[in-house]
């Protein structure tokens, strides 16, 4: 009797360490069908970068089935790829996800198991249709009149406000969980900031005071720290130079007369670093145009210095976007001295000048830009 009694606790135990140690994984499984892809590979991501960490053959099903061990205590970012997608994940201890996809991965997962990856589904579904009608809209809006353009350029600017809306609802609305981390750092073509350096400021620490109620020894939350304390740093540094005098640019526009920047002078005056080879440019020109319609009546200018190397690619965007405002050029790209005077290392950037030379605002775009000048013209 005695034998048996131990034979039973000793089992027990043993079961007992096998949850305490299964507790501890996650299983992510599911199928995939609709396409020719055969294998599915897992990635982790971490701080130090990303590393594909298994890889599994579908079988004729389209089944597949990954084991996760030892996962850390608060969740973590994996993708799971399949044909190219990859689907974000944040996967937390204990947890079985089911991740199915029919056809086109990203476009068409569902997700359950995982409240924070069902989270990121509802974000990346989203996100991802209006990148899909931004494309669509830029495919368009070569080749034809300025009518069509300029109804083409109206209509993009109202579906990208419309994901900007959607982007920081959804930060605000999920603002304690790691879902709004990742939608803190996703970002359209040609874009540096969500909304504007000062505004983005105020999203990151919203997210990071929640964040570290939910989740305190979250890594995640020393890249939000570091990032809040570069933006931090970055408005210091702005607001140290405010009272300095601008640096004076002399460049020639496509007609070889020489401009001042300084011919501006009394004026509010955007800066505007760009390149016709880089980036969504076409789409930020169009943006700002919309808003250089609106303020121009009232003093507000433009003074464009492009990046470019070569004469006829720049000509040619400057006269097919028809930019109204002061466009120049030296032609040296990104060594120029005219990127230089400004520091500018990288493209797109700008600066904002107000009336009386001082530089008030640093990578200021849509909204931003918008909301600054309504401010300064008390539109």
């Amino acid at each position: 009797m005695k034998i048996s009694i131990l034979k039973i606790l000793v089992a027990l135990l043993a079961v007992s360490a096998f949850a305490a140690c299964s507790n501890n994984d996650v299983r992510i499984l599911g199928r995939f069908v609709g396409l020719n892809s055969k294998m599915v590979y897992l990635e982790q991501m971490s701080a130090s970068g990303q590393s594909i960490i298994d890889s599994v053959a579908l079988d004729n099903d389209g089944a597949y089935q990954f084991t996760i061990k030892n996962v850390a205590p608060t969740p973590s970012l994996y993708n799971v790829i399949y044909s190219n997608d990859r689907i974000p994940l944040f996967v937390s201890r204990g947890e079985i996800i089911e991740l199915n996809a029919m056809g086109s991965a990203l476009a068409n997962y569902t997700v359950s198991g995982s409240y924070e990856s069902e989270l990121l589904r509802k974000f990346n579904k989203e996100y991802l249709t209006g990148q899909i009608a931004l494309n669509s809209i830029m495919q368009g809006i070569t080749h034809i009149n300025e009518e069509k353009r300029s109804a083409l350029s109206e209509r993009y600017n109202k579906v990208y406000r419309n994901i900007k809306r959607k982007q920081i609802s959804f930060i605000i609305e999920n603002k304690e969980c790691l879902a709004a981390v990742y939608a803190l750092y996703q970002r359209l073509p040609g874009e540096q900031f969500l909304s504007g350096a000062e505004s983005d400021l105020i999203y990151y620490r919203t997210v990071a005071d929640a964040v570290s109620k939910r989740y305190p020894s979250s890594p995640y939350m020393l890249t939000l720290s570091n990032d809040i304390a570069r933006m931090e740093a970055r408005i210091s540094l702005l607001n140290s130079i405010e009272s300095r005098a601008y640096p004076e640019l002399k460049g020639k526009d496509m007609y070889g007369n020489e401009v001042l920047l300084s011919s501006l002078e009394g004026n509010v005056v955007l800066v505007d670093f760009w390149s016709a080879e880089v980036g969504n440019n076409n789409a930020l020109n169009a943006e700002l145009k919309e808003i250089y319609e609106e303020f121009e009546p009232y003093g507000f200018r433009v003074y464009q210095v492009s990046a470019d190397r070569s004469k006829a690619v720049w000509i040619t965007a400057v006269q097919e976007q028809q930019l109204p405002w002061i466009s120049v050029c030296d032609f040296r790209g990104e060594a120029s001295p005219m990127l230089r005077a400004y520091n500018v290392r990288k493209l797109p950037s700008n600066f904002l000048i107000d009336s009386k030379g001082n530089i008030i605002a640093k990578d200021i775009y849509s909204n931003a830009l918008a909301n600054k000048l309504t401010e300064i013209f008390n539109q």
